[in-house]
């Protein structure tokens, strides 16, 4: 439905994690619709709860009255006890952040991917373009000998 292109540019992706999402009904209609955007969104964990903030999910356009929701609201995501645990250790230890990664449905559930994430520096994104455009050339060059 969504995902966020510019995570995996600005960070480092250490680990990832699937969290499902407390939605309103009319949110659920518009994820159906693929009408959420990630990006500037993330998430972080308080008084031992998981939250995402910064994700717009767009009214849905059938929904009227008290049928709507705040695209810009703050969404409890749902993990285990044991999850969040680990993860509010992890992050406050190695300083690092949670980053929402893609928002999909699973057996009709809303879950979204959390990244355990740490930022790059600008010398380090061009590292990283510049080691994928190799690795890109190097797999052409390999298909184009197969094909010869």
């Amino acid at each position: 439905m969504a995902s966020n292109r510019r995570a995996r540019h600005n960070y480092d992706i250490l680990d990832t994690f699937e969290a499902g999402i407390a939605l309103q009904g009319s949110e659920v209609k518009s994820l159906r619709t693929s009408q959420v955007q990630l990006k500037d969104s993330y998430a972080y964990v308080k008084s031992g709860e998981v939250w995402l903030k910064g994700v717009h999910i767009a009214p849905y356009g059938h929904a009227h009255g008290l049928d709507g929701h705040d695209p810009e609201r703050e969404r409890k995501l749902l993990l285990h006890r044991h999850e969040i645990d680990k993860l509010r250790v992890r992050l406050e230890r190695d300083h690092l952040t949670l980053v929402p990664l893609d928002v999909h449905f699973r057996d009709g559930r809303a879950k979204v991917a959390l990244g355990v994430a740490r930022g790059r520096r600008r010398h380090d994104k061009r590292h990283a373009l510049a080691e994928r455009d190799a690795k890109r050339d190097a797999e052409r060059a390999l298909r184009g000998r197969d094909d010869g």
